[in-house]
């Protein structure tokens, strides 16, 4: 056999060698990927499975009606979940419309008005506020917030918005500094950070050519932000929104401190109520009745749906978006 043949079908060999190789290699990588999928896939199944079992004696004791019921009475073994479901819900929504302007003014400065030197001290102290423990947060309103709250801002917001239908009754209640919307500040302070991060972020991928066709065409700062940045990062932000909204559903120390742990149903922000973080974290250790755990258990899975639901509608908007851009 000729030589050079030989040579040829020698470097064919191992070519072929190599590429059965790196084929080899990637088949165990893949099945490694979908083994980690797959692992976290039985650690969700395993906790929805571990909370529905956990919660099957209250939903045979009171069915449906535990989802409408205000009562908690731990000795009568009576039990319903709504005022902790309208705890969390108007805590959560309170905070998200406070937290949501604020995180953008902020990432707006950021990305657009704020001098490089200063935008670094700016950044680090916003990551240093996502990493503060919650519980920090917690005796800070309780501490610092809520005296300021009782003394200042509840007794004026009181006094403006009593002859104002609909006002009145939003805020109205006892001046102590806690409460549903304490609590939404405590919150809306927490995920500010959260919700900046994401939105500088995507501000700052925004390619600076169509900043500057903006700028070129006369409009001004807030115009190209409004015009420019918002329609071509709206996806992520909605993202970012979510992020923030999942992390004040689950909060549980800060809430605790600051919401007064009293199982009302009220139209009124000043007043006390309860979430379903903040009633299994009072109870759930002395909860020595069986229907009382399982009480408290099904509390956790219904805010473990409320989580589930909140994270499909940040989908389908996220989608819907897309299909606009």
């Amino acid at each position: 056999m000729n030589p050079r043949v030989r040579m040829i079908e020698q470097d064919l060999a191992v070519h072929d060698d190599a590429l059965g190789r790196e084929k080899a290699r990637d088949a165990r990588f893949r099945w490694w990927v979908l083994g980690m999928a797959g692992v976290v896939l039985l650690v969700l199944g395993a906790i929805i499975v571990s909370l529905l079992i956990g919660a099957l004696p209250a939903f045979k004791a009171f069915g449906w009606h535990f989802l409408i019921s205000q009562a908690w009475d731990p000795v009568a073994n009576d039990y319903g979940a709504l005022p902790a479901i309208y705890g969390t819900l108007v805590t959560s929504g309170v905070a998200l419309l406070l937290a949501v302007p604020v995180s953008f003014f902020i990432a707006f400065f950021l990305t657009e008005l704020c001098p490089r030197r200063l935008r670094g001290i700016v950044n680090g102290i916003i990551e240093l506020l996502a990493g503060i423990p919650s519980i920090i947060y917690g005796m800070w309103g309780l501490f610092v917030l809520a005296p300021l709250l009782a003394e200042y801002v509840q007794p004026g917001l009181m006094h403006v918005c009593r002859h104002i239908p609909g006002l009145d009754r939003i805020f109205r209640g006892p001046p102590i500094g806690i409460g549903l919307l304490p609590s939404a500040l405590v919150l809306a302070v927490m995920v500010v950070p959260f919700i900046t991060s994401v939105m500088r972020e995507v501000f700052e991928v925004v390619p600076q050519n169509l900043k500057e066709a903006g700028y070129g065409i006369g409009s001004t700062t807030w115009e190209v932000m409004w015009d420019v940045v918002l329609p071509y990062t709206r996806v992520a932000i909605v993202g970012g929104i979510m992020l923030g909204l999942g992390r004040a559903l689950g909060e549980t120390m800060a809430v605790t401190f600051m919401i007064g742990n009293s199982n009302n149903v009220s139209s009124a922000l000043f007043d006390s109520g309860n979430s379903i973080a903040s009633v299994i974290a009072n109870e759930f250790a002395e909860a020595s009745d069986p229907i009382h755990a399982a009480a408290l258990t099904e509390l956790g899975l219904i805010l473990f749906v409320i989580t589930l639901i909140v994270l499909a509608v940040a989908r389908l908007l996220i989608l819907r978006v897309e299909r606009r851009v």
